[in-house]
């Protein structure tokens, strides 16, 4: 790849062009030059990735905040704070802890920050209570480290490559989806819409939920969200029980070729998602499991 001396800048280079006599060829040639050079430099100055998919990377915790009973927001700094973390939208980072009896444990998170968010990076962690890295998180203290390794996934998520998504998720499932509807809702460019169903047993379980119905009354026409609850309040008004096919045929987009319906929760929902699924009439080439 080409390399230019430190001290020479787009500027100086530019300067230096137009000092040749300009001939009409010249003119072109200069000009094809100057959009190379401006090529180049926006490239070279475009924020690298601090992830690295073949090793761990340690991120400091610098702000832990507790969301509910077993639920909290860890913020890790990045390496200075104008970095990226380097996290195509649909893949996810593995981290690396100790559980409580001093084994090491990986386990899959996806951040619920993109890299318009510089510097810094959040995760979004329910800790259960017998979970191997949940007593990882829980033990954690602002001033530790995580070691991190990534990007990870199978998913990589271009504008455009859908004309709507249709999202099944259960407990900490949400978050490759919300990092996915985040993505789409923060671009005005990307006009796919979005239709989240999201299960939890409580309505204090629910994950992310001040976020997700503000992205409802933000974008109404572009993002809808339907809550199911197994056990729901007095006066609920969004679903009770389980996610059936109901449900998916009431709140998801119907089975086309330009359409896709992702799924994120315990195993024993996603494989009851997919049975509803096929039985609905969508075709594996629409469906995708994180």
């Amino acid at each position: 790849m080409l390399k230019l001396p430190s001290n020479v800048t787009f500027e100086s280079l530019k300067m230096e062009l137009k000092q040749i006599p300009q001939t009409d060829l010249l003119r072109m040639a200069v000009a094809l030059a100057l959009v190379a050079i401006a090529a180049y430099f926006y490239y070279n100055k475009k924020p690298k990735g601090s992830l690295n998919p073949e090793k761990f990377i340690d991120f400091k915790l610098v702000k832990k905040t507790q969301l509910s009973h077993n639920t909290a927001k860890f913020k890790f700094a990045l390496p200075n704070p104008t970095s990226v973390l380097g996290l195509p939208v649909g893949q996810h980072i593995i981290c690396r802890g100790i559980d409580s009896q001093g084994e090491e444990v990986i386990r899959p998170y996806t951040p619920v920050t993109l890299d318009s968010h510089v510097g810094y990076f959040e995760l979004v962690v329910k800790m259960y209570p017998k979970g191997r890295m949940s007593h990882h998180f829980r033990e954690m203290r602002e001033g530790d480290y995580l070691p991190v390794q990534g990007p990870k996934g199978r998913f990589i998520y271009k504008p455009g490559q859908a004309r709507a998504f249709g999202m099944l998720a259960g407990g900490s499932g949400i978050t490759p989806m919300f990092q996915l509807t985040r993505a789409i809702l923060e671009n005005p460019k990307d006009k796919t819409n979005v239709h989240l169903i999201y299960a939890n047993v409580t309505l204090e379980d629910i994950l992310l939920k001040e976020e997700l119905d503000a992205f409802a009354s933000k974008f109404p026409n572009q993002f809808k969200v339907y809550y199911v609850l197994n056990q729901a309040p007095y006066a609920w008004n969004g679903g009770v029980g389980f996610i059936s096919k109901e449900i998916i045929r009431s709140h998801c987009p119907a089975p086309a070729s330009d359409i896709q319906i992702l799924r994120c929760g315990p195993p024993a929902m996603n494989k009851a998602m997919k049975a509803h699924l096929d039985a609905l009439g969508y075709q594996s080439e629409m469906q995708f499991e994180f």
